[in-house]
């Protein structure tokens, strides 16, 4: 941790001013937390969670359509993280259908070819760092017994909105490593910020705020790359191609957020046999929101979790309200176990 005190030194040096970072990353989010890093920052040098959790941007509306798809006795395939987050007539784990967790969208092609006469839907939560999976799967062509929900988000797009409404007065963003990994950070360079590309080892993320604290300074912006040990500009073109070869983007809804244009990924017409919304003619609705849960404002980077008045009372990893307490990417879950611990 030698470099990470010089690192941490350098830092108090420089922040002399008000600094607001916001990672867009659930894995940031726990490294930073279980590290204790917030603890050792500068004053003025400010962290904020952005929509960096998959599970947490997705909205009610699609939990309410996997749901649906229980209620046609489909067979739902997913990750665990998604058992729990609540739609509106309970959540996966309680609807009593028969909801398989999976590593992986293999597994649940796996379980579809065992057993032919189900109908096997797996339930595609992720960036892009897990679709171009999804599309490698559906371009093997599966058996017909099984489709896909797709609940796939683009990052880029979500910034563009955060960075166009000005809401949480960001000087810079720390790009998720695993996305950049597979995407690359040309697609990034677009916008007028500073930004920076980080590892997600305590040092690796110091570098890169030392990056963005500098840039801030020197009042320029552009994308730096803090973890060029596992990513590059251009990322992993083989990955890119697969996933336009097998989605392409639509306007859609996150949670808390409005519909953002061209930021979900859907399957491409030649590839709907294997898209469960049409297949069982589900649709997917907007929820308006009602309980006094703020994940949507947690997501946008505008309020801590503890700032929730039914943070870590109604609202545990136990008896979970909001997605952000469900995920292990989930900002009030990772806060829930590691910063309240420190207050």
């Amino acid at each position: 941790m030698a470099v990470g005190k010089d690192i941490l030194k350098t830092l108090h040096e420089l922040v002399d001013r008000d600094i607001t970072l916001m990672h867009i990353c659930g894995t940031h989010e726990a490294a930073i937390a279980r590290a204790g890093l917030r603890s050792v920052l500068p004053d003025g040098l400010k962290i904020v969670m952005g929509p960096g959790c998959p599970v947490c941007i997705t909205p009610q509306g699609e939990i309410d359509a996997a749901l649906d798809l229980v209620d046609r006795r489909c067979t739902i395939a997913t990750y665990g993280d998604l058992l729990r987050v609540p739609g509106a007539k309970g959540s996966l784990e309680s609807s009593g259908g028969d909801i398989r967790v999976v590593q992986g969208v293999h597994k649940a092609v796996e379980i579809a070819r065992k057993e032919p006469d189900r109908e096997v839907v797996f339930v595609s939560v992720g960036f892009e760092t897990t679709a171009p999976t999804v599309a490698a799967t559906i371009l093997s062509r599966p058996p017909e017994n099984f489709s896909i929900l797709s609940c796939h988000r683009l990052v880029p797009p979500a910034m563009a909105w955060l960075l166009a409404q000005g809401e949480a007065a960001l000087d810079g963003f720390i790009l998720p490593g695993h996305v950049c990994a597979v995407m690359g950070y040309e697609e990034y360079e677009r916008f007028p910020a500073p930004q920076i590309v980080a590892g997600f080892e305590p040092e690796d993320i110091l570098l890169g705020l030392l990056m963005a604290v500098q840039q801030v300074r020197e009042g320029v912006h552009r994308v730096d790359n803090a973890y060029p040990r596992v990513v590059t500009r251009e990322g992993n073109v083989k990955a890119k191609r697969l996933m336009y070869e097998v989605f392409e983007p639509y306007d859609v809804e996150w949670r808390g957020f409005p519909v953002i244009p061209a930021s979900g990924l859907r399957l491409k017409p030649e590839f709907e046999g294997y898209d469960a919304q049409k297949k069982f003619d589900i649709e997917i609705r907007h929820v308006e929101k009602h309980s006094a849960c703020i994940c949507d404002r947690v997501l946008r980077g505008v309020a801590r979790p503890s700032d929730c008045k039914l943070f870590g009372k109604v609202c545990t990893p136990r008896t979970p309200v909001g997605p952000c307490m469900v995920s292990h990417e989930g900002a009030c879950k990772i806060w829930h176990l590691y910063e309240s611990r420190r207050a």
